[in-house]
């Protein structure tokens, strides 16, 4: 029985699977990693960020969840943004295809210094993700962008305006909101409480998304190689009713997708 479920999914995902252009190359993901490296951030802290995900790819854990997906090949790009017109293209798409690939990003990640810049946003840091499947090489099952930050939207689009743009385009965005700060350290505007809540009303979408938050800077590691495991596996629980946005949990009121630009704007009125 079960084995008659699993050929159904794979079916099913057959089926939803466009044809490969010529010279482009099949892969199971096209993975976008999108880190936030606004000036909410310390550079110890940008190192810890930056580390764990080089750890991830090294990880064995990680290694055999590429290898293990049906074309046995993924492929990533690794960006870093803040405000609206700070994006940085840190690695471009590189084809992982087992242990040696995954090392070598891992070590050409490790070798590059992560920079602060200003402001947050994250409808821009969508929108740019979004635009890099276009003409990349690549031809996946499955696109996402994976979003990672410790702060609202405050500069930009409503962020909820550039994620339904990407599910609309057959783009899943994944959230790796970063708890680590507490509420209020700047003023009442750098952070707010209940960020992922914020992530899961506002930010994540498509089929399958998800947020996984993280409290203290220890978490860090194993929630990145648990939530990249996730994304580069071959076959990923489908929701029988995909929604549009995935709500971290069912109880209290729906998370304010404007809070983070009513902070900035209420800042500069003081």
């Amino acid at each position: 029985m079960l084995k008659l479920v699993a050929l159904a999914i794979c079916g099913s995902l057959l089926s939803s699977i466009p044809a490969v252009a010529a010279g482009e190359e099949p892969v199971d993901v096209e993975l976008v990693i999108a880190v936030d490296v606004s000036w909410s951030m310390d550079y110890g802290e940008l190192d810890i960020q930056r580390n764990g995900y080089v750890a991830a790819f090294r990880s064995p854990e990680l290694q055999q969840a590429i290898t293990d997906g049906m074309h046995g090949r993924v492929a990533v790009t690794y960006v870093e943004w803040a405000g609206d017109t700070s994006q940085q293209v840190v690695l471009p798409w590189t084809l992982i295809d087992g242990k040696d690939a995954a090392e070598a990003f891992a070590y050409r990640l490790s070798e590059a210094r992560p920079d602060r810049m200003r402001r947050t946003s994250i409808s821009s840091a969508i929108d740019f993700a979004a635009g890099l499947f276009d003409r990349n090489g690549f031809e996946g099952m499955r696109r996402v962008i994976d979003v990672s930050g410790d702060g609202p939207n405050n500069q930009g689009r409503p962020v909820t305006d550039a994620r339904d743009a990407a599910v609309a385009r057959g783009i899943t965005i994944n959230g790796l909101p970063l708890m680590t700060q507490g509420d209020d350290l700047r003023g009442g505007w750098g952070s707010i409480r209940n960020l992922d809540r914020y992530y899961s009303d506002c930010v994540v979408g498509g089929p399958g998304s998800f947020v996984i938050p993280v409290n203290d800077w220890e978490q860090f590691p194993q929630a990145v190689r648990r939530k990249l495991v996730l994304e580069l596996a071959g076959l990923w629980p489908i929701p029988a009713k995909p929604r549009a946005v995935v709500p971290i949990a069912a109880d209290g009121p729906p998370a304010n997708c404007l809070v983070g630009e009513a902070q900035w704007q209420e800042r500069w009125q003081r």
